[in-house]
């Protein structure tokens, strides 16, 4: 055996980032998601007399934390590194959800859903710009889109833990599973999880940075390490300012649908006449959709294009939430919701597209700006939900509204996702542009 075989170092498929990053995005998924399945039993309450406004609110402060944790994001992995930022961002929310489990008052349970949405929001972006990295940029999207299925799983997982736990105990053993990460994901990811390559070359660690490359199998950028600075002010700069606020303003629309629906669609058909176990069925095929059919739309995206794409699939979410407002019954009223919940989760689609948009050390300021400002949405969606429903319930407006509001948004991400124009050419981009639908020939590249 030579001696640089004997001194290369173990290789490991770049696949395992992809899997730790899903483990951590499930029960980030799973911590979000369990609040809509205990919004019925949070209305009926008596201790804390909360209507659906109120509701929304406290749903909104869990995601007034994730906002300020993506827009830290950026920052944050700069200075300390992609794993770290991950890792602590796990340890912060998985903490924070058996404290609201124990909550003794309402201001306690929204602190504690406030805290465990600053670790929500910073894990988001790191997530999504490790796996880009990891990836075989001609499958970029589909191993995004199967890593960000985990967010689904852990809404899936939520839906089943509810149908078990609800009709037996309270809402506040939803919460103490959330605990969970801390010994099933932490250990794993404290031994297995590397660091971002393009955070070590860029803070002048490249021989680790090689190291690093070798053992996943990872093509090496021999070009010097850009000296710009990972700050806001560099997403505007080199024509990228138009891209860079329509993908900001997509971002909002696409995670107001996403935390909206899932949180009120079971009050949503419960207000259709469904009783709590369909409701929540429907959140659970809601889910399922969204495993299924953001896989099926990655792979196709890396493929035909990731814009048109995207821009299709806001459509569909758009159509099937209109259709469910006639109330169909049987298949047809589950195939709509299953679309409805793949179109409403197109957010992961265009995670995928920012992260190949901007060159490898914009990647997580670029992000964490475009998701925290989409957080936004995030933060309306619960509160907008629970207004139109009291809306409807007031009799100000049909129940058919209870629908049409989340239409509404899916129609405006398609049209602004639409106008962004293909990446202009940067200064030594660290990975290939593939910015609007340029594809890559999968045969020139390191098989990921």
């Amino acid at each position: 055996m030579s001696t640089s075989n004997l001194l290369s170092p173990r290789r490991v498929h770049p696949l395992w980032v992809v899997v730790l990053c899903w483990l951590a995005v499930v029960f980030d998924g799973y911590d979000l998601i369990v609040f809509g399945v205990a919004v019925p039993e949070l209305l009926e309450y008596k201790a804390w007399n909360l209507n659906p406004v109120l509701v929304g609110q406290v749903g909104s402060l869990g995601l007034v934390g994730m906002f300020f944790g993506a827009l830290a994001s950026g920052t944050l992995s700069g200075r300390y590194g992609p794993r770290k930022l991950l890792i602590t961002s796990l340890i912060v929310f998985s903490l924070a959800m058996p404290l609201a489990a124990i909550a003794p008052t309402l201001f306690v349970f929204g602190l504690c859903r406030l805290v465990a949405g600053l670790g929500l929001g910073a894990l988001m972006p790191v997530a999504i710009a490790l796996t880009v990295e990891f990836s075989n940029p001609a499958r970029r999207q589909l191993n995004n889109a199967l890593m960000f299925s985990g967010f689904s799983v852990g809404g899936i997982l939520a839906a089943v833990v509810g149908l078990v736990v609800l009709p037996v105990a309270d809402f506040r053993v939803l919460f103490a599973l959330g605990a969970a990460p801390l010994v099933l994901v932490l250990p794993f990811m404290l031994r297995f999880l590397p660091e971002s390559i393009a955070f070590l070359k860029h803070s002048g660690r490249e021989q680790q940075a090689r190291e690093t490359a070798a053992r996943y199998g990872i093509p090496f950028a021999e070009s010097p390490a850009s000296q710009e600075k990972a700050n806001p002010a560099a997403l505007f700069k080199n024509r990228l300012a138009t891209p860079t606020l329509l993908f900001w303003l997509v971002s909002f629309c696409g995670l107001l649908m996403v935390y909206g629906l899932n949180t009120w669609l079971p009050q949503i058909m419960r207000s259709s006449g469904y009783s709590l176990g369909s409701a929540l069925t429907f959140l659970l095929v809601f889910n399922i959709g969204a495993v299924v059919g953001v896989i099926v739309a990655g792979g196709l995206a890396d493929k035909l294009g990731e814009q048109r794409v995207i821009v299709v699939s806001f459509l569909m979410a758009a159509a099937a939430v209109l259709l469910l407002a006639t109330k169909p019954d049987g298949f047809f009223l589950y195939f709509l919701i299953a679309v409805a919940g793949f179109g409403s989760n197109t957010q992961t689609l265009v995670n995928a597209f920012v992260a190949g948009f901007y060159p490898a050390h914009l990647r997580p300021t670029g992000l964490g700006w475009a998701l925290g400002v989409g957080r936004l949405g995030a933060i309306v969606g619960p509160t907008y939900g629970g207004i139109v429903m009291s809306l409807v319930a007031a009799g100000a407006v049909g129940n058919t509204w209870n629908f049409y509001a989340f239409v509404i948004p899916s129609i405006i991400a398609a049209v602004l996702l639409s106008l962004v124009k293909k990446r202009p050419l940067l200064a030594t981009p660290a990975v290939p542009p593939l910015g609007g639908d340029e594809k890559v020939d999968a045969e020139k590249s390191a098989s990921a």
